[in-house]
Order: structure tokens, then sequence, then C-alpha cells
């Protein structure tokens, strides 16, 4: 955490873009813009169960947070591209192939609540993180368990494919805690399981475990414990090498956060109801965060 706040507090705002528009683009843009230019669409990676960055809502349509900055991104890319009118497509991704998803070309965009890290940015290059949380624990409400020892000879699940499931396999085996470790295919099949008792808890960022017990029938019969396992640095996923994609795609992030118009989209995702329980999450932005945002860029630790 303290690496994280240190980076921050030193970086300098020159090192930051401000503001690009249409005249920055080169004659012959980057092969993603060339292709928006070419379809008019931009296509986007969303989530199924990510609330509140990214879920499916109840009327079937992709929303969340983070779906919200990709169609502000979107209305950039149209601008910068001079086109009439810019449309979107959806398609659904899972941890598991989220990252190849966007590698291969097959999306432009990924709205989501994905880590930006030193193995991830190999095959897929991030913008200005939306959020910054840890990996907490979510268990029954009348668990016992507060920290990541006392599962110690229980069963702790992660969802597949995440950065949380490797930081607790990697700890379980280093402090030898005797943890039977469990993977599911997606965050509610994961608290499906600690609701059944198939689990004692479930390791995720702990912003997504307060989103998916607001969202059960009965959020009250569970609880977050724990201290951070980790810190994430979540952002929105975007095609390696493609520098002129990637220039317009991390100006307009500095712009939404710099305008406070991103701020606006947190507070209706975090501190107002949100479908499809209509329950809001009542969480304000968190210190590393508003720290962050202070100098915005996409360079982060790990």
């Amino acid at each position: 955490m303290s690496s994280c706040l240190s980076l921050v507090r030193n970086a300098l705002p020159m090192v930051f873009a401000i503001g690009l528009g249409p005249a920055w683009l080169p004659a012959q843009a980057g092969p993603v813009l060339d292709r928006i230019r070419s379809t008019g669409t931009v296509v986007l990676a969303h989530r199924e169960s990510s609330v509140p960055f990214s879920f499916v809502g109840p009327d079937g349509q992709p929303v969340g947070y983070a779906v919200d900055l990709c169609l502000k991104l979107v209305e950039a890319v149209g601008k910068a591209l001079s086109l009439p009118q810019v449309g979107t497509k959806f398609v659904q991704v899972t941890p598991s192939n989220r990252i190849a998803m966007i590698e291969n070309n097959t999306a432009d965009l990924e709205c989501g609540s994905t880590t930006n890290n030193a193995e991830r940015r190999e095959k897929v290059a991030f913008t200005v993180p939306h959020y910054i949380t840890g990996a907490r624990y979510l268990v029954r409400a009348n668990s016992p368990i507060d920290v990541l020892r006392d599962f110690s000879g229980r069963k702790l699940v992660s969802t597949k494919a995440t950065t949380p499931l490797k930081a607790v396999t990697r700890a379980n085996s280093e402090y030898m805690l005797g943890i039977t470790l469990l993977e599911a295919p997606d965050h509610t099949r994961a608290v499906d399981m600690v609701a059944s008792g198939e689990a004692d808890g479930f390791v995720m960022d702990d912003v997504l475990l307060y989103g998916l017990a607001a969202g059960r029938p009965d959020p009250k019969a569970f609880k977050v414990v724990g201290k951070f396992l980790t810190i994430e640095p979540l952002a929105i996923m975007l095609p390696r090498n493609d520098p002129d994609f990637k220039r317009l795609v991390d100006a307009e992030m500095k712009r939404l956060i710099r305008s406070q118009e991103a701020n606006a989209i947190y507070e209706r995702w975090f501190q107002s109801p949100i479908p499809p329980s209509n329950r809001s999450l009542n969480l304000p932005m968190n210190y590393l965060l508003k720290d962050f945002w202070k100098y915005p860029t996409d360079q982060v630790p790990g």
C-alpha cells in the first residue's frame, strides 16, 4: 500500500497529457482506430456479474460504473474520428477469456474490474485506473473467521484466473496455512458456494464483495472481513501496441477525472441505489483512489 501512495505523491504533473483532440490523430491511425473508422462501431467487452463495475441489468443490457466510463470513451473516439455517429457492440467476457478477447482484437475495450499488473501488460494495455481496491474475504454473517489464517483447515473459494486467487495460493503455500482452495467459474457461483456452505469464504476485491452481497436477497447473511491481501488498481483494458488509440483513451480518462465527470459516475454506482436490488453500496471514494486521481496516470506499481 505504501508503495502505491508513494508513487502517487511523487508523481510529476508534467508527465501527463492534457486534452488531446482530433488534431493529434495522424492521417494513418493505428489498427483499432482504422477499424472503428471503417465500421463506425466500437466493440465493448463486459462482465456478467461484476457489480457495480460491469454486469447484466434486469433488462438484459450491460450496465455499471466501468460501462458508463467506456461509453464516455466511445463518445471521445467518435469526436476524434469526426464520425457523425458511432455505434457500440457489446460482447460478454469471463475472468478466463477477457484478456484473450482484447489481445485477439475481438473487443476494443474491456469495461470491467480487471487489475492492471505487469504480467497482464505483456499481453494488453490499460488506461488510468478507475478504482483501487484490495482483496478481502466474504464469509457468512455468523462465521468466526476474521483474518486469512482463520481459514486454516477450511475451504476458501475464488474466481478462476483472478489476481486474488493467485495471491491466496501463494500465501497458502508460503505460510503453510493448510487451506483448501477452490475455483469458481464466476463471482456469482463463488457467493453461492459460501451461502450453501460449500466454501467457508470467498476471496476477491472487497468492492466486488460488497456489491455481490448487496445484490443478494439476504445481504445481511454475509460480511466482509480481513485486511487487504493485495492492492488492486482496476482499469479498462485495450489492445497493446496501438499508441494512437491508447493516447486518445488516456486523454479522455484524464479529462473525465479532472472535470469531475468521473466523480459523478462514481457516485451513481457506489452511493446511489443500483439494480437489480435497488440498494446502495454506500461506499464513498476511498483515499487510495482520491490520491491517485490527483495526478491521473496509467503508470501503476506491480
